[in-house]
């Protein structure tokens, strides 16, 4: 596999950091992990932190390229989730440990997506954004029902309202899982929690697939500033995962 990857997290404007993040690179494949504590619960980070664990090892464990990457992600995420909710069998359920995750399996030319709340998934190419995953939150069910616009959906009162998480109840959370989405050389992917793309706009997030020789860790970072700035006083806890497809060269 010949990719450029990058990993970046930031505090922002928190007491502790409860995002969890990983770039696994094999020789013919490689996933991209990003896990968000919800900072309302009970030890967030120890979810995102269990949840991460769970993926990554099931991942390094099996035949690589994985023979049925939809199967594998579905596998993958329900364990963590069951794990998960594990730890808080002892608490009341308004009070135990959950997450949201994006999940990125990249391998044999195309990228396979899975993410569970509102932490996301993007595909840039050409300096746009080619595709997005779509959240799991109120405020995504008004984006589609035509509603509010994606800009109004920016400063909505509930655009922090998730639907569905990892941990919490004991029944396996909606999550989505797309088909093989193909790739092409210089294409970037970026799984990144909502600290980073909230408040951001789509032009604004796909400056990560600015074009140049090994800069990609250099644009993440770029693009972590900027969502730290935008959010400022109140900005989340800012991470994501970034990964470069490329033609040739050798692998970063």
């Amino acid at each position: 596999m010949h990719v450029e990857y990058a990993k970046v997290t930031a505090l922002g404007d928190r007491e502790d950091n409860q995002d969890r993040a990983a770039v696994v690179v094999a020789e013919d494949a490689a996933i991209m992990l990003v896990f968000d504590g919800m900072g309302g619960h009970s030890d967030g980070a120890r979810a995102a932190e269990t949840g991460l664990a769970v993926v990554q090892d099931l991942f390094t464990s099996v035949r690589l390229p994985v023979f049925d990457p939809l199967g594998f992600l579905y596998m993958a995420l329900s364990r963590a989730h069951d794990e998960v909710v594990a730890l808080g069998g002892d608490l009341a359920i308004d009070f135990r440990p959950r997450a949201t995750c994006a999940v990125c399996l990249i391998q044999e030319g195309g990228s396979y997506w899975a993410h569970i709340g509102d932490s996301r998934i993007y595909q840039v190419r050409d300096g746009r954004v080619l595709s997005r995953s779509r959240d799991h939150s109120h405020v995504e069910v008004l984006i589609q029902e035509g509603a509010i616009s994606e800009e109004e959906a920016r400063d909505h009162p509930m655009r922090n309202f998730v639907e569905c998480c990892i941990g919490g109840d004991s029944p396996v959370p909606d999550m989505s899982i797309t088909v093989k989405k193909p790739l092409e050389p210089g294409d970037v992917l970026l799984a990144c929690t909502d600290g980073l793309w909230s408040g951001m706009t789509d032009e604004a997030m796909a400056a990560v697939g600015r074009a140049g020789e090994d800069n990609l860790a250099e644009n993440l970072k770029e693009l972590s500033l900027k969502a730290l700035s935008v959010n400022a006083p109140y900005s989340d806890n800012t991470t994501g995962t970034a990964l470069r497809w490329l033609a040739t060269g050798n692998p970063v």
